[in-house]
Formats: C-alpha cells, sequence, structure tokens
C-alpha cells in the first residue's frame, strides 16, 4: 500500500510543474509580454524570486535547529544559509532593472519593435 504525498510535498511538486511551464510559455512570448512577465517574476516585493528566496531562508532556519539538534550536518545549514544569502543579493542587482522591465511590458508589440535598445557588450561587469 502507497503512502499520500503530505499536502506540502504536493504543493512543492505543483509550484515546480506550473514554474516549468511559465518559462516554457516565456520562451515564446513577444518581447513586451515576456518583460511583463519578467517583471512580476522579479517584483521585489510579491514576485517569484522574493517567494523562492524567503523560502530558502525559511529552509535555513529549520536546517539550522535540525543541526543544533544533530539531524542534519552544519554544512547543510551554512549552505542553505548562503543560497539565501546569493538569492537576496541577485534580487537587489535585479531589482535597479524592474523600472525598465515594466516599462517595456506596458508598450505596444509595435511599439516595442520600432524603437530597440542600442546593442550592448553580452559581457558586463558587477561592480561591488
Amino acid at each position: 500500500m502507497s503512502h499520500p504525498v503530505p499536502q506540502p510535498v504536493k504543493l512543492a511538486d505543483d509550484i515546480t510543474r506550473q514554474l516549468g511551464q511559465l518559462a516554457d510559455h516565456l520562451s515564446q512570448l513577444p518581447a513586451p509580454q515576456a518583460a511583463q512577465v519578467i517583471a512580476r517574476v522579479l517584483d521585489p516585493e510579491a514576485g517569484v524570486l522574493s517567494r523562492v528566496t524567503h523560502l530558502v531562508i525559511t529552509g535555513s532556519h529549520f536546517a539550522k535547529g535540525e543541526a543544533e539538534r544533530g539531524v542534519l550536518p552544519a554544512e547543510v545549514w551554512l549552505a542553505l544559509g548562503r543560497a539565501a544569502n546569493e538569492l537576496h543579493d541577485i534580487g537587489l542587482d535585479l531589482d535597479e532593472h524592474q523600472d525598465l522591465l515594466k516599462d517595456l511590458g506596458a508598450r505596444p508589440a509595435a511599439t516595442a519593435a520600432a524603437k530597440p535598445v542600442a546593442p550592448a557588450p553580452l559581457v558586463a561587469r558587477r561592480h561591488r
């Protein structure tokens, strides 16, 4: 007899599937719609990235408690903490582009195609 999957595990599976579907759709959208989707995903208040960051932070707190009890190695807690910090930093880096993405998403498709942004080098250096 198989054991039922707990609701939170099913929820995680469903979210993972839906994120894959969103990525598939994103690759086929016109630029303004793709920009709208990306802007929503990266929204610092309610976007997917901020929610995933919060989830990893919560996982880090869980792992810390389990590491302190000896159930998990401390490396698991440290790795989740690093991941949370990195995701937070990435969110901050992307936040500065939020308005540009929103503006591009608000343009009609013809306007977006008529006024292309000047080409930029594909490699940019981050300044810290």
